[in-house]
């Protein structure tokens, strides 16, 4: 059966995330939410948002605050809010702001898939009890070891501006507040959850058994090694590629990437 809607609608969370998103192609009540890199055009994935309505999944692709169509401050409050906003959303019920049909997905499942800068939204987003699935290509686990790769922060604090301009809506150093490392930064975040008294170990292990990262060696824009290390830190899936390089979402349709993360998903 093939889904009635042959391009993507659009809908807006927590009022300043703008987001595109597809119903499947039959009756579901899984909903995979897919984070992009930045800077990034997000408006390309829309054969990605098809492909996973054929799979029967709704597909919701936000905006970050702060960034393209949506309202807000890029990086005033953490990309896996936003997520989490969405999630909410979805809950509460949301419309398509073209044709003013309502949707609502009771009793949602929640797949969530970011790459590169995305990819940290999926990871912290995933420790929400709501979500089942987390898959994370090419992420930055640790924006501290940014620096020697191909998009070292200081260089995104000038380029981004001068490339990008107001799709990127914050003050001119926002890139270097990632630097610091105790923002929107998977292993500050997995060192607190550990050094927390009522944390117990189990509990990381339980966040990242949801958990798969998939990684290239020779990925010259986000560093392999940090990677490794937060998988096995944190419990999660990993999957080291020789080849393959920085990993974007387009990935996904990709036979050797879809045969590691269409078992996952599935995997109970």
């Amino acid at each position: 059966m093939k889904t009635e809607v042959k391009f993507p609608l659009r809908t807006r969370f927590a009022q300043d995330i703008v987001c595109e998103f597809l119903p499947p192609a039959r009756k579901s009540d899984k909903v995979v939410i897919l984070a992009g890199g930045a800077p990034a055009y997000p408006g390309k994935n829309g054969k990605l948002m098809a492909f996973f309505a054929e799979a029967g999944y709704w597909v919701f692709v936000p905006r970050y605050r702060g960034t393209w169509e949506s309202g807000g401050v890029f990086l005033k409050h953490s990309p896996a809010e936003d997520l989490v906003a969405v999630m909410d959303g979805i809950a509460k019920g949301f419309v398509d702001y073209a044709s003013r049909a309502k949707f609502r997905v009771p009793h949602a499942k929640y797949f969530l898939i970011g790459s590169s800068f995305g990819g940290p939204a999926v990871i912290l987003a995933s420790r929400d009890r709501r979500v089942s699935k987390a898959v994370a290509l090419s992420p930055v686990t640790d924006w501290t070891k940014q620096e020697g790769t191909a998009e070292p922060l200081e260089l995104m604090s000038e380029l981004v501006p001068l490339t990008f301009g107001e799709a990127y809506r914050a003050h001119p150093g926002v890139w270097k507040k990632l630097a610091k490392g105790d923002f929107y930064n998977p292993a500050c975040e997995l060192s607190k959850m550990k050094a927390r008294p009522k944390t117990r170990t189990s509990d990381v292990l339980v966040f990242g058994k949801k958990l798969l990262i998939i990684h290239a060696k020779d990925d010259g824009v986000v560093p392999f090694a940090p990677a490794q290390e937060f998988a096995k830190a944190a419990g999660a899936a990993f999957v080291a590629l020789r080849k393959g390089g920085h990993l974007g979402l387009g990935a996904l349709v990709k036979p050797r990437i879809r045969a590691r993360v269409g078992p996952f998903l599935k995997k109970k």
